[in-house]
């Protein structure tokens, strides 16, 4: 089979980077293989994120806001892309196509009275189709979502491709959001399902933002020196969305920076320390929750590998692995792979089921009527 380059690029709700995995693939479909050839997260300077936040944000968003960051965001994707071909040595006229998730905006997985599903990524293909010379696969999320679906999450599929073996696995990504593909043992891709947990990253992020100036807990070394208010754990817990039956998928829109101010406001009382011990525990609570509630009584969990951000938060982990006895809790790294770079290479696998015309939803993920083709293909004309 032939070796093809493809760049997969990732900018998730934690807001702390754009992800740009450069990734040889042969074949498709599961006679897919995958080498990450080289990696790059260029940071997301703090201009660029309040104004994501900000568009985020029912209070101060805009329509010309929108429009403006959807090409800003479309050059620093293209950007990300040129980063990473330089770093490996590789010339961008080699690379096949790109797979660009973009940046969520606004996601709605459920019709209410005066809305309905739907899901907005920006970072405009054709900007990055043109700076880049290359064509772009984007837009993954709508076609699931006209089909039925959550538009959410969309990474299953390529996890089972990856991951599925003789144990029963669960992959739990930690970026802003928590979400899990279950993959038990010997399976085929219909006995896969995925959901997301709740909060990942996003509130221990915007609390240590907003009270220390600093993007992120790094290691998790302010929540390390905090004690657990059991009282508002208990409150948080009490969030209708971590109890929701799956298929679900939340986001910003539920758990950004009107959230946190709010928290902040309500437990001024709190140390800086114990506010990030708890909600860092809130994190590591609301998927032991759903573990036990959702998963466990339909699979025995025999292994946790964690990705994302999260990952590297030690006291999370440490509180992940207290919470899971009865499961092996390891990272990325522990099985060979990079934390980091993970969903950035499901975004270039997307893209290469989507150019070979493969449909790349997993329903017991989305909750799609269907299996559908996913992404828009964006060409590019040379320039003169």
């Amino acid at each position: 089979m032939d070796k093809r380059y493809v760049i997969g690029l990732m900018s998730g709700t934690s807001l702390d980077g754009i992800d740009a995995a450069l990734v040889g693939i042969e074949g498709y479909g599961e006679q897919t293989k995958v080498e990450l050839i080289d990696f790059v997260e260029m940071a997301i300077q703090e201009p660029l994120r309040e104004k994501i936040k900000a568009a985020c944000n029912l209070e101060t968003s805009n329509v010309e806001m929108i429009c403006s960051l959807n090409f800003e965001l479309g050059y620093a994707f293209a950007e990300a892309a040129q980063a990473v071909c330089k770093q490996a040595g590789v010339k961008m006229e080699q690379v096949a196509y790109i797979g660009s998730h973009g940046q969520t905006i606004y996601h709605i997985p459920m019709a209410m009275q005066h809305t309905l599903c739907s899901t907005l990524q920006i970072g405009e293909p054709a900007v990055i189709a043109y700076e880049t010379q290359t064509p772009v696969v984007s837009n993954f999320r709508v076609m699931d979502m006209a089909a039925g679906g959550q538009g959410a999450p969309l990474v299953p599929y390529t996890e089972f491709l990856i991951y599925k073996g003789n144990k029963n696995r669960c992959l739990q990504n930690i970026g802003g959001i928590g979400n899990v593909t279950v993959i038990p043992k010997h399976t085929k891709l219909e006995d896969v399902f995925a959901f997301d947990t709740g909060p990942g990253n996003m509130i221990i992020n915007e609390v240590v933002q907003s009270l220390v100036g600093i993007p992120f807990d790094k290691d998790g070394m302010i929540a390390g020196k905090g004690c657990i208010n059991e009282t508002l754990l208990r409150n948080l817990m009490a969030i209708p969305y971590i109890r929701q039956v799956p298929p679900k998928t939340t986001g910003r829109e539920l758990f950004g920076k009107q959230f946190v101010t709010k928290l902040i406001q309500e437990n001024r009382q709190l140390s800086v320390e114990d506010l990030a011990a708890t909600v860092t525990m809130y994190t590591a609570q609301s998927i032991a929750y759903n573990y036990e509630t959702f998963i466990a009584p339909k699979v025995a969990i025999e292994e946790v590998i964690i990705g994302g951000g999260g990952s590297y938060n030690q006291t999370l982990m440490a509180m992940l692995r207290k919470l899971l006895p009865y499961a092996k809790v390891m990272t990325q790294e522990d099985i060979g792979y990079t934390s980091a770079s993970k969903e950035a290479i499901a975004f270039a696998v997307l893209a290469n089921e989507t150019m070979h015309g493969m449909a790349s939803n997993v329903l017991g993920a989305t909750g799609a009527k269907e299996r559908v083709v996913l992404g828009n293909i964006t060409p590019f004309t040379r320039k003169s």
